[in-house]
């Protein structure tokens, strides 16, 4: 599915339904990829000739992702990569998938242009919050821009 703009979506919120997980490949970023091999192994890492991506288990979902109480979580939830923190948002600073307009976000005196996944079951469709404008989408900016590492409304609000 190709990503829609974020004035499509009135909120959001991670419900721990694992699809991130289970059906997209994370790419890992230099950093990330030899923090993961030295924590966990190089099973924790799939190669490939022009990408870096975490494990997969043999079923296909994330080496990470558990399963608990009927939540799927995260394994890496305090180092999670940044693939994983900003899914199902894509922050880009020229649009890349249309409606421009309905892309385009302010922040910091700069414009960036967010898409959404619309996979995510986590999303609800309608105009835009105000806390889904001002506080969700600054967080998941902040996160893409590498100025917050600290995940609060950008990750499911389960106790760690």
């Amino acid at each position: 599915m190709e990503p829609i703009p974020w004035r499509r979506i009135k909120s959001w919120r991670c419900i721990t339904c694992g699809i991130c997980c289970k059906e997209f490949d994370v790419v890992l970023g230099y950093k990330e990829w030899a923090d993961i091999i030295r924590r966990f192994g190089v099973g924790a890492i799939k190669p490939s000739v022009t990408k870096l991506c975490l494990g997969k288990k043999v079923d296909g979902t994330c080496v990470f992702l558990y399963n608990s109480s009927s939540s799927w979580l995260c394994g890496l939830q305090q180092s999670k990569p940044r693939a994983c923190k900003l899914w199902p948002f894509k922050i880009l600073e020229q649009p890349r998938y249309g409606r421009d307009k309905e892309a385009i976000y302010r922040f910091e005196d700069r414009d960036y242009f967010i898409y959404v996944d619309p996979s995510c079951q986590g999303l609800v469709w309608g105009i835009p919050a105000k806390r889904f404008m001002y506080e969700i989408l600054p967080e998941f900016v902040e996160i893409a821009l590498g100025t917050r590492e600290k995940q609060f409304y950008s990750t499911s609000r389960l106790a760690y």
